[in-house]
């Protein structure tokens, strides 16, 4: 597996190759936002490793600007800004996972390994409920034949969903699902993420598909 890892931090970024490379990895290793993003670009990973706090691009740029090529990469960031504020913006930004420093290299490669798991059992499923399909190869969504611009982590949320249609969803089986972790009770990302979907697939219709379940979690409803 070909993994790119931008970050300035030549400690870190050692670190972390050492690592991966004695897991059989090949490790590419960049300090420089632009030249990552470039790179990402140009060239074919299977994973990213990024840093925020970057020269030249910030992490955010970085995938702001890989996801205008490339839906698919699979990206970690891995960074010192842990708040809530900081995962939304990650997620928002086109980021898969999210894992702050410091940190247990055990924990980078099991995020590793369910990222890759997660792409690897994608298929040419579609799935439909009412009005709204989603393809899972293309990684698109349609809903009364509109297509609905989705954020990489918004779109694994709604084919969670629309996968286990009219079954409630825990917080804690949506937690493990789309971001491969134990939920968290004191925070609300996942809530957050909800609203967002919601505002991109019910607000305009009458018939809203993803319900709240009171004390169970969350419902898309066909």
């Amino acid at each position: 597996m070909n993994i790119l890892l931008i970050e300035d931090d030549p400690e870190v970024a050692s670190f972390i190759k050492k690592g991966l490379s004695e897991q059989q990895y090949h490790v590419t290793v960049i300090n420089d936002g632009l030249e990552g993003a470039t790179t990402a670009i140009q060239q074919t990973f299977d994973l990213l490793i990024l840093d925020i706090i970057l020269p030249t691009f910030d992490g955010l740029k970085v995938c702001q600007q890989i996801r205008k090529q490339n839906k698919e990469l699979p990206i970690l960031m891995l960074t010192a800004l842990g708040t809530v504020k900081d995962k939304v913006l990650g997620f928002e930004n086109g980021a898969d996972d999210y894992l702050t420093k410091p940190f247990h290299f055990e924990e980078l490669l099991a995020r590793i390994n369910a990222l890759t798991r997660r792409r690897a059992i994608a298929s040419e499923k579609t799935y439909k409920a009412d009005d709204l399909e989603i393809d899972c190869h293309k990684r698109t969504a349609v809903r009364d034949k509109t297509e609905i611009q989705l954020t990489t982590t918004e779109f694994t949320l709604l084919e969670i969903l629309i996968a286990n249609k009219n079954k409630v969803l825990s917080r804690s089986e949506i937690a493990e699902e789309v971001w491969g972790i134990n939920f968290d009770r004191g925070t609300n990302l996942i809530d957050v993420y909800i609203n967002y979907l919601r505002a991109k697939i019910d607000k305009n219709h009458s018939k809203k598909l993803i319900q709240t379940v009171i004390g169970r979690g969350y419902v898309l409803k066909d």
